[in-house]
């Protein structure tokens, strides 16, 4: 699987695991699981406007974005213990994309 793939994928996947984690994995104790999908969903979404200029833009997009879900996953799985799974899912799919990037970069084509 070349870097381009396997960053979209990390993208897609990351976006299906924010549902999957505040509707069914572990919904938040304090807040209604809506209010935490209208927080964390719609940033993963913006990245697919940029779609219209090429997949190399929308990652880009999608993987700055990912340093803060990694971020959260990584608190997540430290401070709440119940939410373990799905945060350490997704700091694990934010690494992914990130790196898939600079895979990417590194084998992409070089000035003359």
């Amino acid at each position: 699987m070349n870097a381009r793939r396997a960053g979209l994928l990390a993208w897609v996947l990351l976006v299906l695991l924010q549902p999957a984690w505040y509707l069914w994995l572990a919904p938040p104790a304090g807040a209604p699981a809506a209010l935490a999908l209208a927080l964390t969903l719609p940033p993963l979404l913006l990245p697919a406007l940029a779609l219209r200029k090429g997949l190399g833009r929308a990652l880009l997009w999608a993987g700055m974005l990912a340093l803060f879900y990694f971020c959260h996953g990584i608190v997540a799985a430290w401070v709440v213990p119940a939410t373990r799974v799905p945060a350490v899912a997704e700091a694990l799919l934010s690494a992914i994309l990130v790196m898939s990037l600079g895979f990417g970069a590194r084998r992409g084509p070089r000035p003359a």
